[in-house]
């Protein structure tokens, strides 16, 4: 807690010390009062991601299975901030994996794309490290994970390209080495 208590008034501080840099701004003007406070909570909600682990997150949702189909969840929303100039990224996220004696429990797909994606990210890394979560987890015969995002460091600032997109995906197993369940995940994404 005192930690936390730490942070959040680091954060403040340094939000305050943003406005007050800024060429023309009075952080003691109504629209900006309480402001440092509220970008802090925001930053501490949006970085939550850091707080969380692997095993507590997916708890006690693995469940025994016999089944070896293609289990696919798509269009996970995500946002994330990028770790270059701490803009938002969002888009959707898509899962694909084949069991091996294991399924793991629909909503702790989306919190895993949610722990990883509340971090500061780069969406690269972020694919990569949702598939690799979703493998640890229950040891499958191969994971997909494709996500398509847009960034506003992009739209915003830039080059400043407004309909743009970025697509990365991660293929693991029995995804990366046949070319047939490569392509049936994203035959099935596509739909």
């Amino acid at each position: 807690m005192a930690a936390r208590l730490k942070f959040m008034s680091n954060v403040e501080q340094s939000y305050l010390n943003i406005i007050t840099s800024i060429k023309g701004e009075d952080p003691n003007r109504e629209g900006l009062q309480g402001t440092p406070g509220r970008a802090a909570r925001a930053l501490q909600h949006l970085t939550c991601g850091y707080e969380q682990d692997l095993n507590t997150l997916v708890n006690k949702a693995i469940f025994e299975t016999n089944t070896d189909e293609m289990v696919i969840v798509k269009d996970i929303e995500l946002y994330s901030l990028c770790e270059h100039h701490l803009l938002p990224f969002f888009g959707k996220c898509h899962v694909g994996y084949l069991p091996q004696g294991k399924v793991l429990g629909l909503s702790k797909i989306a919190r895993i794309v949610e722990m990883f994606s509340r971090r500061l990210q780069i969406q690269e890394v972020l694919t990569r490290e949702i598939a690799e979560a979703i493998n640890d987890a229950i040891g499958a015969a191969g994971v997909a994970v494709l996500i398509e995002a847009q960034h506003l460091c992009m739209m915003m600032r830039g080059i400043e390209k407004q309909n743009s997109s970025m697509i990365t995906s991660v293929m693991l197993g029995a995804f990366r080495d046949q070319l047939a369940t490569r392509t049936e995940f994203l035959n099935l994404v596509k739909r």
